[in-house]
């Protein structure tokens, strides 16, 4: 049985990654209501990190089973394998915050996990039907985070065609105010919980637990909490990236972008499917654009954003394979 010091240790780096989940997808939550002025950047954070924390009075623990039991063979998992898949997933976060490119943390751990589990034991370790479920994900959040926002915005342009820009400005601040909290409450509920999931397998696997897996109330409010204190921290790189490089929105267009993630972010929790918000939020965004103009939407930027989410999974897997076995050379 691994030491406490050692398992504390690894919870720790954990709540590290939770919190960079929060630095590095605050975009995610703020960018839109950022970019259209509705909220100063301060003060947008500060409404995004509160909703972001009380996600998990609404949602149940579906995603974090998802990624407890689902993503790789539970009885392969020992510290060595969390720790490698953390620190591939960190890195990875780092790498792309650094370029500003909104890559998804989510699936960062995910590669992690699967990176450090088959160099631990094969390819016999993945769960297959978990990977591909989280690979539908990858390519259903974004069409159908593009396909709400574009519906929306599409009816809301043909209701209001006759009304006073204006007027219509001023019901789009409004309402972005509720779309940014719904989103935020959608990131929270989805991504918090894959962290959950990595600390609830590491102690399960070590006995801890019990003989049935499920996720303490400490370890919830622990990781939602992390994550809103690295949603106060804010990760302004990506931000400009995604509220003002991809198109540019105005507030009704933020509203509806911010609608039609928090929907997909919503279904994907309920369903216990981890899904990407940076994915899902930026597919929201283009589906502004595109019907705005179909021009509006910079695809160049699109194009650098999709290459970050194909090597997203390979990049951070590698990396996590990279650390197990130099952990296993130290050791």
């Amino acid at each position: 049985m691994p030491s406490m010091a050692l398992i504390v240790s690894i919870i720790a780096v954990a709540l590290i990654f939770d919190f960079m989940n929060g630095f590095h997808d605050a975009a995610n939550s703020i960018a839109t209501i950022v970019s259209t002025r509705v909220l100063r950047p301060h003060w947008a954070v500060v409404w995004a990190a509160f909703f972001n924390f009380i996600a998990f009075l609404f949602f149940g623990l579906h995603v974090a089973n998802t990624i407890g039991k689902g993503v790789v063979d539970p009885s392969i998992i020992d510290p060595v394998v969390v720790l490698a898949a953390l620190v591939g997933a960190i890195a990875w976060d780092v790498i792309t915050w650094y370029y500003g490119i909104p890559s998804s943390s989510s699936h960062a751990l995910i590669g992690g996990i699967g990176g450090a589990a088959v160099a631990k034991a094969g390819i016999a370790a993945i769960k297959a039907d978990g990977f591909l479920k989280i690979g539908f994900s990858i390519l259903l959040s974004p069409l159908l985070g593009f396909a709400l926002a574009f519906v929306a915005m599409a009816l809301i342009s043909f209701l209001f065609f006759r009304a006073i820009p204006r007027k219509v400005d001023r019901w789009g601040r409004r309402l972005q105010f509720v779309s940014a909290a719904l989103y935020s409450l959608g990131h929270g509920g989805n991504d918090a919980q894959k962290t959950m999931g990595i600390i609830a397998v590491l102690l399960f696997s070590a006995g801890m637990l019990g003989d049935k897996f499920h996720v303490p109330l400490w370890i919830v409010l622990s990781c939602h909490a992390a994550m809103g204190l690295g949603t106060l921290f804010g990760g302004w790189r990506i931000v400009r990236t995604m509220g003002m490089r991809i198109t540019k929105l105005k507030p009704v267009g933020g509203f509806c972008a911010e609608t039609g993630g928090a929907i997909t972010l919503f279904l994907a929790t309920g369903l216990g499917i981890p899904v990407s918000t940076t994915h899902t939020i930026t597919g929201a965004i283009m589906g502004v654009g595109t019907v705005t103009k179909f021009s509006a939407v910079r695809w160049g930027v699109a194009e650098r954003i999709v290459w970050a989410w194909v090597l997203t999974i390979p990049a951070s897997a590698f990396i996590s394979a990279l650390t197990w076995w130099v952990c296993r050379l130290i050791a």
